[in-house]
């Protein structure tokens, strides 16, 4: 982790592209830790966690944030101080929406190079993709951590596999520093891939904003202030987290279930590097050292009247991937929010033992102190929605 530059408060309703376009505004060697999606709220990202392309580096949001401003369910305007560090924990990856209403954060800034590089490079089936994916789960999250080797699984049309459906795998990546330097840590750590220059893109740390948000090459930074989501569906996601490489005969598998869907897609997102060096137990977000990579499965359609068929096809490929996943608890990560895990009976009757079910799962024993904290802080369920953490008053 490195030290803080400079300190900055940000309203909680602010967008990630409203805060990226602020602090790109004032310098080009501060950035903040967070996710890539421009249009999502700052509020709710922060306080269930917050990863982003720079987190094998720097951490998740809720590692940099030093204080918040929350109204409490008795109305009263609190920060870090009058707050206290209880409460101050559960709202850094416990999400804020059980706790209270959380109208402000302040931020460590971190310092970031001039130049990073990007790439996103594709392999199909045809150009050894299955072997391609099977080592990277054992080289992305011991490679250099100012690298972060996302990667992405679909099934495409391949003219080279004469018109039929493949899988493709894209490695979708970000490195904190000059392709001279990206290029010999490829070459050492993953040169099955076959990383050359012309495959990178320098630029500055802003400008990979837009290019992981999918906005074409040229295009004006006022577009991160735009608070509408572009091109809405219908959607449904779910998540896991890996902590042995799945095997070859897992991967075929998963093979098979995007070629039945092809609008199913898989994101394999990396861990190691600074998420490794924080205890389970330091924020509500419990996901840290062991974990290779985190799976998020999505699907996404416009037509409501196939909405089953997706949802059914998402649901039996995670069924599929129980053995190859975490166990006791399975893993999911509290901002891929997943009814199908529980929900809470949001009149308020909910029990302890109710909401353990998905409890457990998005904060481990982490569920424990959260359902503490909610109790001393929010005894009458005030604050209360489908998967929001109950005191132990609750019947």
């Amino acid at each position: 982790m490195c030290q803080p530059e400079k300190l900055r408060g940000r309203n909680a309703s602010a967008t990630l592209g409203e805060l990226y376009y602020t602090i790109a505004a004032t310098s080009r060697t501060l950035a903040f830790s967070a996710g890539v999606c421009p249009t999502v709220g700052v509020g709710g990202h922060f306080s269930g966690g917050g990863y982003g392309m720079i987190s094998r580096k720097h951490g998740i949001a809720v590692d940099n944030i030093i204080d918040a401003i929350i109204i409490n369910a008795n109305g009263q305007i609190l920060n870090r101080d009058s707050m206290g560090e209880d409460l101050f924990w559960a709202i850094r990856g416990g999400g804020g929406t059980s706790f209270g209403i959380v109208i402000a954060f302040k931020v460590n800034l971190v310092t970031i190079p001039e130049t990073v590089t990007v790439f996103n490079v594709s392999r199909t089936l045809e150009q050894n993709a299955t072997q391609l994916v099977h080592k990277w789960q054992y080289i992305s999250d011991k490679i250099d951590e100012n690298l972060l080797l996302r990667l992405f699984l679909s099934s495409v049309t391949s003219p080279a596999n004469n018109g039929n459906r493949t899988i493709q795998a894209s490695f979708t990546s970000l490195f904190l520093g000059r392709v001279e330097d990206l290029l010999p840590i490829m070459e050492h750590k993953f040169p099955e891939l076959g990383l050359v220059e012309q495959d990178c893109i320098e630029m500055s740390w802003i400008e990979s904003i837009l290019f992981f948000a999918l906005f074409p090459n040229g295009t004006s930074l006022d577009v991160l202030l735009n608070r509408t989501q572009q091109n809405l569906t219908y959607f449904k996601g779910k998540s896991d987290y890996v902590r042995e490489p799945i095997p070859e005969y897992g991967l075929q598998g998963i093979w098979n279930y995007l070629n039945e869907d092809n609008l199913g897609l898989l994101q394999f997102i990396p861990y190691g590097g600074a998420l490794s060096t924080v205890l389970e137990s330091e924020t509500p977000f419990p996901h840290r050292s062991g974990n290779i990579f985190m799976i998020h499965y999505g699907v996404a359609w416009n037509n409501g009247s196939e909405s089953q068929r997706h949802i059914n096809w998402i649901r039996r490929l995670y069924s599929y991937m129980a053995p190859f996943v975490s166990k006791s608890p399975r893993a999911a990560y509290f901002n891929y929010r997943d009814l199908d895990i529980g929900r809470n009976n949001i009149e308020g009757n909910t029990s302890y033992r109710q909401a353990s079910v998905w409890g457990f799962k998005y904060f481990k024993t982490n569920f424990n102190r959260l359902v503490r904290v909610k109790t001393k802080v929010d005894p009458s369920n005030f604050f209360r929605n489908e998967q929001s953490v109950p005191p132990l008053s609750s019947k």
